[in-house]
């Protein structure tokens, strides 16, 4: 009884007060707009679930600020000669949030191989119907021969296997909890991170404090993580700015020039009390054009094309980006990951698109059927630069504004002949991104949500998860990415950028381009 009293104080102090009557401790705090689905790591499927999970719990290994991979519960690896067994020796000092499910005098355990088996297989399991299934799909088996050695078998060979490894869904957990809580682990997380549950009221506040039997000696430094969930991203930025907030990820388009030069900088009124670190992010935003259906004037690829040349990609970044991020003018994969084009494919070029739709017969654009492009509201203003700028050759778009989840129904079952999207990188390979074209991916089973099949791009698709020398399989990333450019079942809008903006009081916030949140090593004078 002495416990559960504990805890409840402890939760009464994080949801009760502020920075200011507790200024001995130190409390991060953001906001999530979009909520919190679960804290299952099972289910990380978005950024607003991933970034929680990353302070719950660890898998064998992590990326770090440059993408590469770190050990974490896992000290050391080897990987066979043809690629097909990996063996991970664990640390012997991993122990998983107290919990008084464990039976223990210490009322917890250590990690050891045998949960990771449990974990993994708990993935595979239809009756959890993780969106992570995926990962394993070229997975023969998991074993573990002693409590410190965990070995995966796989089918056939996969390079980028191994940073997928360090992805949320891989984390661990303990049977005795996942099976007590069974669906309602979602709300009763443990795991081994640096920081372990403690409260959560949704659509109110989360809080998670600091894991004092945390494996990396002397982390985290913060006492606590809370999170808040208001919606309105206007009040974000002003909570932000009153300093009731520590950290804000991104702007919304409604004030970016409030804080933004046009060059992108941070205006001089918020220079003094606030830090910007802006990086290059893994995400691709696109449109897509459903190579499937009716006979749409789209399935011409001239007029896929004309419409990739019709349009001033780096007007559009200067007038409404503010310059976060980079013009889509080269391939899918985005700049910065190793496979991407070297050379642009589509600098603004109206003639040439002009002279692409004489060629399909639609001279100035006369004949040319209504395009219908589908969209958010957050991404009005692109669609609307768009429609303008190929008005301009004589193609009549009509720009369609949707709910986010509706539109995500409509691209999955190939209702939308022409759609925004965008793909964050799952891990940091080409080979997540040139996915969306593989024929075997086809929505609604799979990413490729334009449909897009072509035999010469699956032949190099297949050579290319199998190829074990890094120089050869990058230059069939880039055979690959230079098929779809000229095939063109996508206009590449841009390539994002993280902007991470922090008080000048927050030190030591590690992110990378995957935009992964890392409190680990935060301080907050």
């Amino acid at each position: 009884m002495k416990h559960i009293i504990y805890i409840v104080l402890g939760i009464s102090l994080l949801v009760g007060c502020n920075r200011h009557n507790h200024s001995d401790k130190q409390i991060f705090r953001y906001n999530e707009s979009a909520g919190i689905a679960t804290l299952d790591p099972a289910f990380a499927k978005d950024q607003s679930i991933i970034w929680p999970c990353r302070q719950l719990y660890n898998g064998l290994i992590e990326l770090d600020s440059n993408l590469q991979v770190q050990p974490s519960v896992a000290k050391c690896w080897t990987i066979s000669d043809d690629g097909l067994t990996y063996t991970f020796i664990l640390r012997d000092d991993v122990c998983f949030h107290r919990n008084v499910l464990f039976n223990t005098v210490d009322s917890t355990r250590k990690v050891v191989a045998g949960d990771f088996v449990y974990s993994f297989n708990r993935i595979l399991d239809p009756s959890v119907a993780s969106p992570g299934v995926w990962i394993f799909n070229d997975v023969e088996g998991f074993s573990a021969p002693n409590d410190s050695t965990f070995v995966i078998r796989l089918k056939r060979p996969f390079a980028p296997f191994l940073s997928q490894l360090g992805m949320v869904y891989c984390s661990v957990v303990p049977h005795e909890v996942v099976e007590h809580y069974g669906k309602d682990f979602r709300n009763h997380p443990c795991g081994t991170g640096p920081f372990q549950f403690q409260y959560w009221k949704e659509g109110v506040k989360l809080v998670m404090r600091k894991n004092p039997l945390y494996f990396e000696t002397g982390l985290p430094y913060l006492d606590a993580v809370a999170v808040t969930f208001i919606v309105d991203r206007q009040t974000v930025f002003l909570e932000f700015v009153k300093g009731n907030l520590d950290f804000m990820n991104s702007l919304d388009a409604s004030y970016k020039d409030e804080v933004l030069n046009q060059d992108g900088t941070l205006k001089a009124k918020y220079a003094d009390r606030i830090d910007m670190v802006s990086t290059p992010y893994l995400n691709t935003e696109y449109l897509g054009f459903n190579m499937d259906g009716d006979d749409s004037p789209l399935k011409d690829r001239r007029i896929r094309q004309a419409i990739n040349l019709g349009f001033d990609r780096r007007k559009m970044m200067r007038y409404l980006r503010n310059n976060i991020g980079e013009p889509g003018v080269y391939g899918f994969v985005p700049r910065g990951l190793p496979g991407n084009a070297e050379e642009p494919y589509y600098e603004y070029n109206p003639e040439r698109a002009k002279a692409l739709l004489a060629e399909a017969g639609y001279p100035d654009g006369k004949g040319l059927p209504r395009l219908k492009l589908g969209t958010t509201a957050n991404y009005l203003d692109l669609c609307k630069y768009l429609q303008q700028q190929l008005g301009l050759l004589g193609v009549d778009v009509q720009v369609d504004v949707n709910p986010p989840a509706a539109l995500r129904e409509q691209i999955a079952q190939g209702k939308v002949g022409w759609f925004r999207g965008s793909w964050v990188a799952d891990y940091p390979d080409a080979e997540n991104y040139l996915s969306l074209f593989f024929s075997e991916n086809k929505a609604p089973a799979g990413p490729n949500y334009t449909r897009f099949v072509n035999k010469n791009y699956d032949k190099l698709y297949r050579a290319a998860r199998s190829e074990t020398d890094p120089d050869s399989r990058l230059q069939l990333y880039r055979d690959m990415d230079r098929l779809v450019m000229q095939e063109a079942p996508v206009v590449v809008l841009y390539y994002d950028q993280i902007l991470h903006f922090t008080h000048k009081n927050v030190h030591g916030l590690r992110s990378n381009a995957m935009n992964t949140l890392d409190l680990r090593y935060v301080k907050i004078d």
